[in-house]
């Protein structure tokens, strides 16, 4: 049986790191639907991970599903694992409060199963004491979580905040699988 792994992307600039995240998991024989926010697609656009992935990219909770369930119920359903990659600051405040005000933070309230979040931010965001917060809330929880790397960011500083390289994902994608 094909394990579906559900990737859910948010807009931090490491989202452009996820094709390959997506092409690696396609090519290792997993399935793989893709979900976007609206702050992912203007770092990325949808038809990349459609052509990687082979299916739809959902990015919009009002959007008509091609059959008659409710999207995001259907693809909690239907995925073995949520992977949260880039997981920004912002993100991890919706999980970590129940905020579900988009298609991705929505799937995360209905999904049943195992939640990664690879957390990629600025270091002092990441420092942040109301994102740590929000972090040992979610591994409270039973979320499993990757510590992003140390090193240069987007801003040119060097801290911790980096997404962990994409081989370091998916190996603890497919533990958790």
């Amino acid at each position: 049986m094909v394990k579906t792994v559900g990737v859910g992307i948010t807009g931090g600039i490491a989202a452009y790191k996820m094709a390959e995240l997506v092409s690696k998991l396609k090519k290792n024989d997993l399935d793989v639907v893709v979900i976007m926010t609206e702050g992912a697609a203007k770092f990325i656009t949808p038809l990349t991970f459609r052509t990687l992935s082979g299916r739809e990219v959902v990015t919009d909770l009002w959007a008509k599903p091609r059959e008659y369930k409710v999207q995001h119920m259907g693809i909690a359903e239907q995925i073995d694992l949520l992977v949260i990659a880039p997981a920004t600051a912002n993100f991890i405040a919706k999980m970590a409060h129940g905020i579900a005000d988009d298609f991705l933070s929505t799937l995360v309230t209905a999904n049943t199963g195992p939640v990664l979040v690879v957390p990629s931010m600025n270091a002092n965001m990441y420092k942040n004491y109301i994102v740590q917060q929000n972090i040992t809330s979610l591994k409270d929880r039973g979320y499993h979580l990757i510590e992003p790397d140390s090193g240069l960011l987007a801003n040119g500083e060097i801290g911790k905040g980096r997404l962990p390289d994409i081989e370091d994902i998916y190996q603890e994608i497919i533990k958790l699988l």
